[in-house]
């Protein structure tokens, strides 16, 4: 899910021209104030992994976990949101709008302090693959405080936003909210991390034939990926989005001039596919079948005929460029093309690109293919092959 917060860096936006050419890593809502984090070389706190669920719904995009919130502690399920900056959950004070996720009792905990102010937030995306249409993934959030842990680690009493009323399109999320962990670091990650643990966490995020998907907060599981990690830098003025500049998109090994072409991408785990401009997105589709066009019924979202999707070559690299100064690719292989019929016209399978002017974005299509390290301290983001891939 991504937050408002994202559409103020979108103008920030600006990436560097590489011309040389890459080498392929191979496959086997708001502006919030930076956290003031004095003690991110102490290490007093040790990393640990969090196992993580599927939510597929015909999209194999999607993943979550549990989180506790307090007194005594409850079990609520968020998804590890890189694209939102804070921690929002449905609570018993939304009743029926939120009666399908499970809900923070919040009279149940002697720590819980309501803060009493509440806001409206909309989504650029929702849980599935759909564009979000006429505002349909709309929450409005509600100030409090509480204690939290996740993964065993404590993070005390942190500020957080209890979910009071939602929108219908949220009613099939099997999660309850957000726990966004942005490159500023916020709310509970910022509190562990003044308590000692490293400024980074790590997710091994897996297709559905293979499971096991896990967070590691605080560290790197290298036992999850084989080869070495390539990083890349956050570019200034990220203002905690995950973002890297990117010279050039390719599909099927070949580029064209709107694609060879520098542009921001952001990295965002609560979304399940892929969004660029109109132009890029059916440029790419113009180099991978004639038959792709725009979905009337879902503005944004493309498909085709389902008959003639299986086995089309649709390969998309995206090219950044390391630490070092070389650049490398990052591949979405053909098999994520397709993420199954539309509701409304079953004949019709949606593809996996949608367009969205102003807005570079990849999610899950991508992440399940890579172990993806998250490094708040040195403003970087690494990669590597998963070790099923």
């Amino acid at each position: 899910m991504l937050s408002i917060f994202i559409f103020e860096l979108v103008a920030l936006a600006a990436a560097a021209d590489v011309s040389v050419v890459p080498n392929t890593v191979s496959l086997g809502s708001r502006k919030v104030p930076r956290a003031q984090i004095p003690g991110w070389r102490r290490r007093n706190l040790r990393a640990v992994n969090v196992p993580l669920d599927d939510f597929f719904l015909q999209t194999d995009l999607q993943w979550f976990g549990n989180i506790s919130v307090g007194t005594p502690p409850q079990t609520i399920p968020v998804v590890f949101d890189t694209g939102s900056p804070f921690l929002e959950f449905v609570s018993t004070q939304c009743g029926a709008p939120c009666a399908s996720q499970i809900a923070f009792n919040i009279s149940a905990s002697s720590t819980f302090v309501d803060g009493g102010e509440e806001q409206t937030l909309d989504f650029a995306t929702g849980g599935g693959v759909d564009p979000v249409v006429d505002n349909n993934y709309v929450l409005t959030i509600r100030s409090a405080k509480d204690t939290v842990s996740v993964g065993g680690l404590d993070a005390g009493v942190i500020d957080l936003f209890t979910v009071v009323n939602q929108t219908a399109a949220f009613d099939i999320d099997p999660y309850s909210g957000i726990q966004g962990m942005s490159s500023d670091a916020q709310g509970f990650f910022a509190a562990l991390i003044n308590k000692g643990l490293p400024a980074l966490f790590s997710m091994y995020i897996t297709p559905k034939a293979i499971g096991n998907a896990e967070l590691t907060i605080g560290g790197i599981d290298y036992s999850k990926f084989h080869g070495d990690l390539i990083y890349s830098s956050l570019p200034s003025g990220s203002e905690g989005a995950w973002q890297l500049p990117s010279p050039q998109v390719s599909i099927n090994g070949k580029t064209t001039k709107e694609l060879n072409t520098s542009r921001t991408i952001i990295f965002d785990s609560g979304t399940s596919n892929i969004l660029f401009s109109t132009n890029t997105t059916e440029a790419i589709y113009a180099m991978i079948s004639s038959d792709i066009k725009p979905f009337a019924a879902e503005p944004g979202a493309y498909g085709m005929p389902c008959s003639k999707i299986s086995g089309l070559p649709a390969k998309i690299d995206i090219t950044f460029t390391s630490q070092r100064g070389r650049p490398f690719n990052l591949t979405i292989p053909s098999g994520e093309l397709n993420v199954g019929p539309f509701k409304s016209d079953p004949s019709t399978c949606q593809t996996l690109i949608n367009a969205f002017d102003g807005l570079d974005l990849v999610g899950g299509s991508l992440f399940k293919h890579y172990y993806s390290v998250w490094d708040i301290g040195n403003q970087r983001m690494g990669f590597a092959p998963n070790g099923e891939s």
